[in-house]
């Protein structure tokens, strides 16, 4: 087989119409084979000729798309000195831009034997086992495709599951079910446009593995936090038969959804990969060059930090494990032209040493960047690393998910927990945590469920969690803590338990929605989705984890869909900028209210977590920016009235200067939101049932200045 020199850049597999070149970073390899195989198996080995910078590569003029391949590389096997390159087992390509195949989990795929881990080297072959990297085409018609840009503090979030959205819709053909082709399916599209919802947020779409340890159990990786491919698209969520297909089928849905108006937003693992600890299988980065990837133990370098509770972490310190996580960014914007992504467990991405560091070479690549800089980026601001809980550490181009948020949410509207100042700064916001380091509000991306934990409808429904499923003794997700629960206790037939629950769904999305920040809504609380109180559907690929489309909550998802109306139609409700809580143009921004009418003291903000009701004073008319055209924003000013006892309570009406007459917009009683039929003056009572929340609106005549 012809083989020319090539080029050392692009890495990784590069078709260009007539051939392709092919490139593979070692440090430490001494000699580097690209492995070719048929559709049966049939592997032709070839040598690549240069080396440059560490970059092993070559061009082959007969090789395309379709073409599987992978590598063996040649090089030193001391794993106490960090080495576990073996020639024996066939490796995956870093840049792959599609992977075919699962990983068959035999010994073979392993350094060691089963039965003497500490023992000889295992020079068995692995390639019949393992999955082969795919050349793919990067031609696609775009067409005029280009990023909607939503503004931040107009985006709605919703996170889904590529599978779990549709394989139980049976408006959807049930070839696609499951598929990237289904996410932008017309019956998907319709419910988005009803929702109203502007991103969806994808769990891990980078190729990864199942687990051996799962399947041993009947189940499998569900979620996709087990990444191998940081450019390879994952392969079961396409559905055509050419191998490499899945990334065109990708690059359809992403075109329909901007055609839609709707981001897309990538959650990506970063921070470690599917490779494990040192019993861990060898299938791409221990086998090129163990110590450039990851970080070891610097006392005996067979070992592996971990900041991730998966066994490894990537070396962020190594120039090319950052060239690599750039490269790919760079690739799912400008060739995939996804919107922005999100970074499950962040902080493990900062640390360079042992600390979690936010100035770290990782953020410095993204502030410098001009084409990764430009997109939605979402951190998950913690790890499992001593000082990993980094909420409002990050910098000042990156939104975070707010953990603060989710807590004091539930704990208030459980009725207990959080004082009222902690409510007042999550609804605004999170000033206290983001203001300071010249962010705005749309940093906090606010949150009360995530694809790990409850579900809304679990969270309302359960006080413990039943994860037996997952064969793990219940042992597994996260420990029983009233504080993390909001279930209403009672037998689930019972007409006035079931009504509460369906209250406390709507509080929380009511809250959720009208809160300052951007709004991430859960794919399948808006329908009332349950997992049975399963609280880490990880590895159930099954009916636990599925949206149930059949048994959807329309009431509810009418709900969530008035709701973001009312919040698209307002400035008042996503603002740009913070509060101040001071008179501007003679207008108030924001005040706070008891149910008296009257506004809150220090002493009332004082009274610590007994405190469960509070009255919200939204001025539109103070928004104190101009819109595009350069016209002063003016908007309707709102009243929230939050009620968390037990009990109904009789709130007032602030005095006449604060606004006429307001007119009643909704509670969370009403399963769907319908305007009162009369207006309430001021100075008058208004009754808040227990557990609810009530918004009113003072309608202004808009004038341009």
């Amino acid at each position: 087989m012809r083989v020319w020199p090539g080029a050392p850049y692009p890495l990784g597999a590069t078709y260009d119409g007539t051939g392709t070149n092919f490139s593979l970073f070692s440090e430490v390899a001494e000699k580097v084979e690209l492995c070719l195989f048929t559709e049966s198996g049939e592997e032709t080995r070839v040598e690549l000729p240069e080396v440059t910078g560490y970059c092993w590569h070559g061009y082959l003029p007969d090789v395309g798309p379709g073409d599987r391949y992978g590598f063996r590389v040649h090089g030193p096997w001391n794993p106490g000195e960090g080495q576990r390159c073996c020639a024996a087992k066939l490796l995956l390509d870093p840049y792959a831009k599609a992977i075919g195949g699962p990983v068959d989990w035999n010994e073979a795929v392993f350094t060691y034997y089963f039965s003497d881990p500490g023992g000889a080297l295992n020079e068995a072959d692995s390639a019949a086992y393992m999955p082969k990297s795919i050349v793919i085409s990067p031609y696609f018609d775009w067409g005029t495709d280009h990023l909607p840009h939503i503004p931040w503090n107009e985006t709605v979030v919703y996170e889904t599951h590529v599978k779990g959205f549709s394989k139980l819709q049976m408006d959807i053909p049930a070839d696609i079910r499951g598929t990237y082709e289904a996410l932008s399916h017309p019956v998907a599209l319709k419910h988005f446009a009803h929702l109203g919802i502007t991103a969806v947020e994808l769990l891990p779409v980078h190729h990864f593995i199942h687990d051996a340890h799962l399947l041993e159990r009947g189940l499998r990786n569900y979620w996709g936090y087990n990444s191998i491919g940081y450019l390879a698209v994952h392969n079961e969520y396409g559905h055509s038969n050419p191998v490499g297909r899945q990334v065109q089928e990708f690059k359809q849905m992403v075109k329909t959804l901007h055609q839609e108006g709707i981001e897309v937003i990538l959650d990506v693992v970063y921070n470690h990969t599917a490779e494990g600890n040192h019993l861990g299988p060898t299938l791409c980065f221990k086998g090129i060059d163990n110590a450039a990837y990851y970080r070891l133990v610097q006392k005996d370098r067979q070992y592996y930090m971990d900041y991730t509770g998966t066994g490894n972490s990537l070396n962020m310190r190594h120039p090319h494990v950052l060239q690599l996580i750039m490269d790919s960014l760079r690739y799912w914007v400008t060739e995939m032209h996804v919107d922005g992504f999100r970074f499950d467990l962040a902080a493990t991405l900062a640390r360079e040493l042992h600390d979690v560091d936010r100035l770290s070479a990782f953020f410095d690549l993204i502030q410098q960047d001009p084409i990764v800089s430009q997109v939605k980026l979402i951190a998950e601001p913690w790890d499992v690393g001593e000082g990993g809980y980094q909420v409002g550490n990050f910098p000042p181009a990156w939104s975070e998910w707010n953990g603060r948020y989710r807590d004091t949410i539930r704990d208030y509207w459980r009725g207990e927990g959080s004082a009222l100042g902690d409510f007042a700064y999550r609804l605004t916001g999170s000033s206290d945590l983001y203001e300071t380091t010249g962010r705005r509000p749309y940093a906090s991306v606010n949150f009360v469920t995530a694809h790990d934990g409850f579900t809304l409808r679990d969270l309302v429904s359960y006080n413990e969690k039943h994860n037996e499923a997952n064969g793990e003794g219940n042992r597994d997700g996260e420990s029983h803590n009233r504080s993390w629960n909001c279930g209403v206790e009672g037998p689930t037939g019972d007409p006035g338990v079931n009504a509460l629950r369906s209250q406390q769904q709507r509080n929380f999305l009511a809250t959720l929605i009208l809160s300052q920040g951007i709004p991430m809504i859960l794919g399948g609380d808006e329908m009332g989705r349950t997992q049975f109180g399963n609280n880490n559907g990880y590895c159930q690929d099954n009916q636990i984890s599925w949206y149930k489309w059949d048994e959807k909550d329309q009431d509810l998802i009418d709900f969530v869909s008035e709701l973001v109306k009312l919040r698209k139609a307002h400035p008042a409700l996503h603002r740009r900028r913070w509060f101040h809580g001071r008179p501007i143009h003679g207008f108030a921004d924001i005040a706070w209210l008891k149910p008296t009418g009257d506004e809150m003291t220090d002493q009332d903000w004082m009274q610590g977590p007994v405190a469960k009701s509070l009255g919200v004073y939204l001025n539109g008319q103070a928004l104190n920016y101009t819109d595009e055209r350069g016209e002063l924003i003016v908007d309707d000013t709102f009243l929230l009235f939050f009620n968390a006892h037990h009990e109904p309570l009789n709130f007032t009406f602030p005095a006449q200067t604060w606004g006429k007459r307001w007119e009643k917009l909704f509670d969370t009683r009403q399963t769907i939101p319908q305007p009162a039929e009369r207006k309430y003056k001021a100075s008058e009572k208004v009754r808040v049932e227990s557990r609810s929340m009530s918004v009113f609106i003072c309608t202004v005549t808009k004038k341009k200045t």
